[in-house]
C-alpha cells in the first residue's frame, strides 16, 4: 500500500534538486527564456522523444553520448527550436556547454523549443546561464521560462508514502499547446524523483507512462521535431516501490498531458473519445486517435454540433472493423446513433447541443465487433488557432 500526497512547488520539493529561469531576451516581453534543472548528485536519466524524423539538433546531441550515461543537468530555451540545423546546431549546443565548464556539468543535456530554422543565439544564451543562481528552487520561473504559446505554466509534484513509512518525491514540468499529435505530443517534459529506481525500471516505466498519456492526446494533430520527455533520478531517498513509482509518474504524465490539452491553443473544451468493442487493441486505438485528430469532428465540437456523422465517419476512414448496424454513439450517457436511432429527434438534439456546451465531455463509439478498448483526448479548434499559428514567427 502506498499514499499519494500532491504538494506545491514542483521541483522543488525533491531532495536535491534545483531549477530557476532567466530571460536572455528572446521573447519581446521580456519574460523568461532560458532555465535549467540541476541536481547536486549525478542522476539517472531517461527519455523519450518525437517520432519526427527531423529530430532537432537538442536530441541529436543527446544520443551521441553513451548508452546509460549520467547527468546532472539540463539547459532549456524557448524561442528557437535549433532544429533542422545540421551539424552547426550541434555544434552549437557544444560550444555552449564548452563555455560552462566552471559550472562542474556532467554530460550536460539541452532541450529547445520555439521556432524551427535558425541558429542558436549562443552567445545570449551563455550570458543568461551566467546569471543562473545554480543553488534556486524556483520551479515556477522555469516552467514559465519554457512556455512559447502556453497561456498558463504546468508543474506537479507528489509525495509517495510507502507502507513501511519510507517516502520519495516525484515532480514534473512541462510545456505544449500547439502542435500536439497523438506521436509523442509537440511538448518538453522534464520529471525528477529523488527514489532509488533501477536504471532499467527508469526505461520501462517512462515508455509505458508515455504511452498512456502524452501519446494519447491531440490539438492539431501535428507532431514537432523536439518533442522530449525526460526522467532523472538521483536516488537521494533509499526509497522504491515500483507499482507505487508507477502509479505515481503514470498521474503525473498523464494529468500533465491533460493541462497541455486543456491550454490547446484557442481551445476551449477537451474531450475524451473511447472506442470500446474493437476486434483488436490496435485498431480501437487507432479508431480513437482519428477521432480525436479529426479537424472536422474538432470543427463540430467547437461549433456544439452532435453531428454524429462526422464521428461515424472517421470511425470508418481509420479502416476500422465496423458495422453500421452494431455502431453506438453516445456523448456522455446520450444516444446519438443506434440502428434504431439513426435520426437525432428535436428533444436529444437539445440535450446533447446543451451538454456540448461543457468544458468537457466524452464521446464513447461502441462497436460491438470485439473486446478491446482505447481512450485517446483532444479538444475543439476555433478561430484562435488560426490566428496564433498564422504570425507565430512574429
Amino acid at each position: 500500500m502506498f499514499d499519494l500526497i500532491s504538494l506545491k512547488n514542483g521541483i522543488d520539493s525533491v531532495e536535491g534538486f534545483f531549477s530557476g529561469g532567466v530571460s536572455a531576451g528572446f521573447k519581446d516581453n521580456g519574460g523568461l527564456d532560458v532555465a535549467f534543472i540541476r541536481s547536486d548528485k549525478e542522476c539517472d536519466i531517461s527519455a523519450v522523444f518525437t517520432t519526427n524524423r527531423f529530430q532537432a539538433a537538442p536530441i541529436r546531441h543527446y544520443k551521441r553520448y553513451p548508452k546509460d550515461f549520467k547527468t546532472n543537468f539540463i539547459l532549456m530555451n524557448s524561442k528557437n527550436a535549433n532544429a533542422i540545423t545540421g551539424e552547426k546546431g550541434i555544434n552549437d549546443i557544444d560550444f555552449i556547454f564548452e563555455h560552462m565548464k566552471y559550472k562542474n556539468l556532467l554530460n550536460p543535456v539541452m532541450s529547445s523549443t520555439g521556432v524551427i530554422g535558425y541558429p542558436l543565439d549562443k552567445e545570449k544564451i551563455i550570458k543568461a546561464a551566467d546569471r543562473f543562481d545554480f543553488n534556486s528552487k524556483n520551479s515556477h520561473n522555469c516552467s514559465q521560462a519554457i512556455m512559447t504559446t502556453d497561456s498558463f505554466a504546468k508543474e506537479l509534484c507528489l509525495k509517495v508514502e510507502l507502507n513501511n513509512g519510507d517516502f520519495f518525491h516525484i515532480a514534473g514540468i512541462c510545456k505544449g499547446a500547439g502542435m500536439i499529435n497523438p506521436a509523442m505530443a509537440t511538448m518538453l517534459c522534464f520529471i525528477v524523483t529523488d527514489a532509488d529506481i533501477p536504471k532499467k525500471e527508469m526505461d520501462e516505466l517512462l515508455e509505458d507512462s508515455v504511452q498512456n498519456s502524452f501519446n494519447t492526446i491531440s490539438v492539431d494533430g501535428d507532431t514537432s521535431t523536439n518533442d522530449s520527455v525526460f526522467l532523472l533520478c538521483n536516488h537521494a531517498k533509499k526509497a522504491y516501490d515500483k507499482t507505487a513509482f508507477k502509479e505515481a509518474l503514470g498521474f503525473i504524465t498523464k494529468n500533465l498531458s491533460l493541462m497541455i490539452l486543456k491550454d490547446g491553443e484557442g481551445s476551449n473544451k477537451v474531450v475524451a473519445f473511447e472506442v470500446n468493442g474493437a476486434v483488436s487493441h490496435q485498431e480501437a486505438e487507432r479508431a480513437a486517435k482519428a477521432l480525436s485528430n479529426s479537424l472536422l469532428v474538432k470543427t463540430a465540437l467547437f461549433g456544439e454540433d452532435p453531428n454524429w456523422g462526422r464521428i461515424a465517419s472517421t470511425i470508418g476512414a481509420a479502416q476500422t472493423t465496423c458495422s453500421e448496424e452494431k455502431l453506438e454513439i453516445y456523448y456522455d450517457n446520450i444516444l446519438i446513433y443506434s440502428k434504431d436511432h439513426p435520426i437525432l429527434d428535436k428533444d436529444t438534439e437539445e440535450k446533447a447541443t446543451k451538454m456540448m456546451q461543457k468544458e468537457s465531455f466524452k464521446i464513447t463509439c461502441n462497436l460491438n465487433m470485439g473486446n478491446f478498448s482505447y481512450r485517446a483526448y483532444g479538444c475543439d479548434l476555433s478561430y484562435k488557432y488560426v490566428e496564433i499559428n498564422a504570425d507565430y514567427r512574429t
